[in-house]
């Protein structure tokens, strides 16, 4: 479902130096990155800030195209179908919102219906279903703007879902939601990836997202993969570690040692 080849992402950086002088520089923020992600697959993507994985993201959802390297989502190139692509995935940016601020909620999910034209009675069945699961009845009728930041969230995954596409990628869904809304957004996601099928891409600070929702972790760090197995051969990586944020953090202090 997911397919990266040899994939690398640079910028050039300008600045001035001088009066007269300026200073070139070129960043690699993704270097020969390689892997795959099956249908149904639920994938935790980690790394420390500045590792890569927001650029990542970027370049899977067609935001920005690879400087190198060929990347397939869904059967689509990323940067040449971007539109069509969007039909196919949904994503969540924990820290961003999709939906129209100064619009009620329900009215955010009838214009997405009509953005990627959604059959009438589909989007009703699919809204119903979501608006049951994700708890969203009480405030559909509320502003986006007067929402809490766990309602806006749940709306944010509702708004991603009702395409009903193949491919979900969440950027820190659970950012800064208290633990009532963080355990109802894990067992959503849990649920639709059990019941759906719906493979699922995680990047996430939070190892609690990771411990109960991912069979399988990649961690990225200066651009390039440094880890890519299960929950239990990552732990197994650091036998003496009692939890799963002592091994990650060892591993992010001997990756950046290299």
């Amino acid at each position: 479902m997911i397919e990266l080849d040899g994939v690398g992402r640079s910028f050039t950086l300008r600045r001035k130096k001088g009066w007269l002088r300026g200073e070139t520089r070129v960043v690699h923020a993704v270097r020969d990155l390689s892997f795959q992600v099956a249908a149904g697959e639920f994938v935790g993507y980690l790394g420390p800030n500045g590792a890569g994985k927001s650029t990542t993201i970027k370049m899977l959802t067609g935001i920005l195209a690879p400087t190198s390297g060929h990347i397939e989502v869904a059967g689509l190139d990323p940067s040449r179908r971007r539109t069509a692509l969007a039909r196919r995935i949904g994503v969540v940016f924990g820290q961003r919102t999709t939906l129209w601020w100064d619009l009620p909620l329900k009215d955010s999910f009838h214009l997405i219906r009509l953005l990627y034209k959604v059959d009438r009675e589909e989007h009703r069945k699919r809204l119903a279903e979501l608006c049951e699961v994700l708890e969203l009845g009480a405030f559909l009728d509320k502003p986006v703007r007067q929402l809490s930041l766990g309602q806006r969230v749940r709306g944010d995954i509702a708004a991603a879902l009702l395409h009903d596409p193949l491919v979900l990628v969440l950027d820190e869904p659970t950012i800064g939601l208290d633990v009532v809304s963080k355990a109802a957004v894990r067992d959503f996601l849990r649920t639709l990836n059990a019941e759906r099928g719906t493979t699922v891409l995680l990047t996430t600070h939070d190892l609690g997202d990771i411990e109960r929702l991912c069979r399988r972790v990649m961690l990225i760090d200066h651009g390039s993969l440094a880890f890519d197995g299960t929950v239990e051969d990552l732990k197994a990586t650091a036998p003496d570690e009692t939890s799963i944020e002592d091994v990650v953090t060892r591993l992010y202090t001997r990756q950046a040692r290299l």
